[in-house]
């Protein structure tokens, strides 16, 4: 995918996940994905670069830096729980998709039960490491 492509692409399908909410509180340079008032996507642009940044589980965020050239640790973020994603040969809809997916459980399952708009678990299908 490239990178002209890519914030649309995450953010027609962020704003699609049930409870989902954009919002502009770094000013207009950074959308801000939030469910129940919890940051799950994040998207600006990185010395003219578009990226994307989202939560992961540590131990899927290592293993995805370490096979895809294209997501390093979250920029400006706790890089242990945060990747970044920039657009390049092997990101597409499907990848985007999913790590929007995980990112948005990942923070559904830390909200009270009665503020969850989805069942994290079962929500989405698979991840990659359920596979």
């Amino acid at each position: 995918m490239n990178e002209s492509t890519l914030h649309k692409t995450a953010a027609d399908y962020a704003q699609g996940l049930p409870g989902a909410q954009l919002e502009h509180p770094f000013g207009d340079d950074w959308d801000v994905f939030k469910v129940r008032g919890k940051v799950f996507m994040l998207m600006t642009e990185v010395p003219g670069r578009p990226v994307v940044i989202l939560k992961a589980d540590p131990g899927e965020a290592l293993a995805l830096r370490e096979h895809n050239s294209h997501i390093s640790p979250g920029y400006h973020m706790n890089k242990k729980h945060w990747i970044t994603l920039e657009g390049g040969d092997g990101v597409d809809d499907s990848l985007i998709r999913e790590l929007v997916t995980d990112s948005y459980r990942l923070v559904v399952a830390g909200l009270p039960k009665a503020e969850r708009p989805v069942d994290p678990h079962t929500y989405g299908g698979t991840t990659r490491a359920a596979r």
